[in-house]
């Protein structure tokens, strides 16, 4: 598969982006709990697992974007109730943080990746299909 070095780059700003906002969220959250944050179970959360956890999201569904686009007329449309369906799944994993503000932390880091990558992947421009199989 052929992709214009314009989408790779905008697909991999948006990732990289809302890597960048999760991490920001957690250290603003971090510095409001001062403990750290901690899942039910005394798991600390760090910077490195929201950056892996971001860099998965992202990455994923660049991946699954690039394949609808490949077997669909319409992929974006798919792609966006996809992700959002995913959004809704993971939320309640957002809940075994350790207290209000964890859990709130949590949460706002799910949505706030989904606030970048669902607009700025949806709206990456498409492979055109005569570039597709050169």
């Amino acid at each position: 598969m052929t992709t214009s070095k314009s989408t790779t780059g905008r697909r991999a700003a948006t990732v990289a982006g809302a890597t960048a906002a999760a991490l920001a969220l957690w250290a603003l959250a971090d510095s409001i709990i001062g403990s750290g944050l901690t899942v039910r179970h005394g798991e600390q959360i760090g910077p490195g697992a929201v950056a892996v956890a971001s860099l998965f999201a992202g990455l994923s569904g660049w991946a699954l974007l690039a394949v609808l686009e490949r077997v669909l007329s319409r992929p974006r449309r798919v792609w966006t109730f996809t992700a959002l369906v995913v959004l809704a799944l993971s939320l309640p994993g957002a809940l075994g943080a350790d207290g209000a503000a964890g859990t709130a932390a949590l949460v706002g880091m799910h949505l706030i990746v989904a606030a970048v990558l669902v607009p700025g992947m949806a709206r990456s421009p498409r492979v055109p299909m005569t570039n597709r199989n050169n």
